[in-house]
């Protein structure tokens, strides 16, 4: 009997690992090519151009078909390491935020409308109940009642952490079948202490430089966070280099949402439909995908960077430029809504502008 050499042989994850191709090479030329033929100065549309070829390689077809519609799906979590008192914001507001984004009182909800979005909730590990009943809106997917302390030991167990993945999974395949483009949402209090904990893990990053202040925590607040990040990512060791590793750092210092982001942005790799980035938890969650599966990250935009510190590190390891700056910190997937306009713009530019030739244009000299 030989053994299976693929990693996480026999599950989900293994099988969406296995899945996911790098972008097509001719398909990128291509679009390369039509971008120079277009009537408009060689590279006058920038960082658009970019998004326009990455778009037609991730589709396997020049043009590329608008990445429209568009769905955020929201993955919610708690955490135990709000217990050492990282947040002024007490737990139970992962809750009654679940239910606000369910009745369509949130942000996301409201830039969602704006640009005709589809918004999913998926409670993959609220600690509390909320007063709403799942839907098709509202997923019910909750691997655990929140982790464990982060601070004093693993956040979950290795098995959690791949279910929890294979969350994330599940949705971006439900998604992608009617969606042309996903973008990551979160919620889930005191989170941004574990992202800070993974962008550390996965980058070697010093905590005091990748932590920031969240919801806006005072100074000794941040303090207590900083220690709890260093503390976390000492049990860690060396920066994780393979699958099996990556997964076992997640289980140690990530949360629930984290894991389903990571999965979420997996499944939208093998479904080949581009994955709109927020902030710093998802540019943590992203880390862990890197590093479960280089490839898929061929896949993913940047849609803005955050005012949190450790976002800023977490895309400069993953090599990703973001299309915005805004100073937002609020996640839900807020600020990758907004540059979900710019991806459709740099897809429309490509289909739609004709070439000197076709529009009977004189280029210029020389």
């Amino acid at each position: 009997m030989t053994t299976d050499p693929r990693p996480f042989p026999g599950t989900p994850l293994g099988d969406t690992i296995a899945a996911v191709r790098p972008r097509d090479a001719a398909a990128e030329r291509a679009a390369r090519e039509r971008l120079a033929r277009m009537t408009k100065p060689p590279g006058s549309l920038g960082v658009l151009e970019d998004v326009a070829a990455q778009l037609a390689g991730i589709a396997g077809e020049c043009p590329a078909p608008l990445p429209t519609p568009v769905a955020v799906a929201v993955f919610a979590a708690d955490h135990g390491v709000h217990a050492q008192r990282v947040t002024p914001w007490p737990q139970e507001v992962t809750a009654q935020m679940v239910a606000n984004f369910a009745r369509g009182g949130a942000v996301v909800n409201a830039f969602a409308a704006q640009l005709g979005a589809d918004v999913v909730v998926v409670d993959v590990g609220v600690a509390t109940s909320y007063a709403v009943e799942p839907t098709d809106r509202l997923l019910s997917r909750k691997v655990r009642y929140g982790t464990a302390d982060l601070a004093v030991g693993p956040a979950m167990t290795v098995e959690e952490a791949r279910r929890a993945v294979e969350v994330g999974i599940e949705v971006a395949l439900a998604l992608a079948a009617d969606h042309g483009c996903l973008v990551t949402g979160d919620m889930g209090i005191t989170n941004t202490t574990a992202s800070a904990a993974l962008i550390c893990a996965f980058t070697g990053a010093d905590p005091a430089a990748a932590t920031g202040r969240g919801t806006g925590v005072d100074d000794p607040t941040l303090a207590r966070k900083v220690a709890v990040v260093t503390r976390a990512v000492a049990r860690v060791g060396e920066r994780p280099t393979t699958p099996e590793r990556a997964l076992a750092a997640l289980a140690e210092v990530g949360g629930l949402e984290h894991a389903a982001l990571a999965g979420f942005v997996l499944g939208a790799a093998a479904a080949r439909v581009p994955v709109l980035l927020d902030g710093v938890i998802a540019g943590s969650a992203a880390l862990v995908a890197a590093a479960l599966c280089p490839p898929a990250m061929q896949h993913a935009l940047a849609g803005h960077v955050s005012a949190e510190p450790g976002h800023a590190v977490a895309l400069r390891a993953l090599g990703l430029r973001p299309l915005l700056g805004l100073d937002l910190r609020l996640g839900e997937g807020t600020g990758a809504l907004l540059a979900a306009p710019l991806v459709a713009g740099a897809a429309r530019a490509l289909q739609d502008v004709a070439t000197f030739d076709s529009a009977g244009v004189t280029q210029k000299s020389g």
